[in-house]
């Protein structure tokens, strides 16, 4: 398994990947084409792939959350239903929180949905535990942070 930082090199593989989480998951409020450009091209925000041997398998990414001090924000963590129980999901969130804790991030928050249970079983594994709403996304009812200090 190898895993990348994504420039707009890999922003086909990151779109697709996207496009098939949020119908996974049926998100309503998606990423467009030129959102998901400006995100790769941003300075403060940043999305990690996963591949197992050539495929894309997963993606996850890492975005600002100004509003609380030294946080950022876990998004879209996806692993492809052929490449799970691969320890994808874990090597994405690897790369994810060594990035954030060496950018001197205090915190990683993230959303989820009631119904995702695998998922929040794995943050909870991972030391993710539940915290008041932090944001106003109307799909989200699953609130967690982690430290990182």
């Amino acid at each position: 398994m190898k895993i990348i930082r994504a420039t707009l090199e890999q922003l086909e593989e990151t779109h697709a990947l996207l496009n098939e989480y949020f119908e996974a998951i049926n998100v309503v409020v998606r990423d467009t084409p030129d959102g998901v450009k400006a995100f790769l091209s941003a300075q403060d925000s940043a999305l990690w792939l996963a591949y197992v041997g050539d495929a894309p398998a997963g993606c996850v990414a890492l975005r600002p959350l100004p509003q609380i001090r030294g946080a950022v924000e876990c998004k879209r963590l996806y692993v492809r239903p052929q490449h799970r129980g691969l320890g994808v999901a874990e090597a994405l969130l690897d790369a994810m929180e060594a990035h954030a804790a060496a950018d001197g991030r205090d915190w990683i928050y993230l959303d989820s949905k009631a119904g995702l249970d695998a998922a929040i079983r794995l943050y909870r594994k991972r030391g993710y535990q539940d915290c008041e709403r932090y944001n106003d996304n109307p799909e989200a009812t699953v609130f967690q942070r982690k430290a990182l200090r």
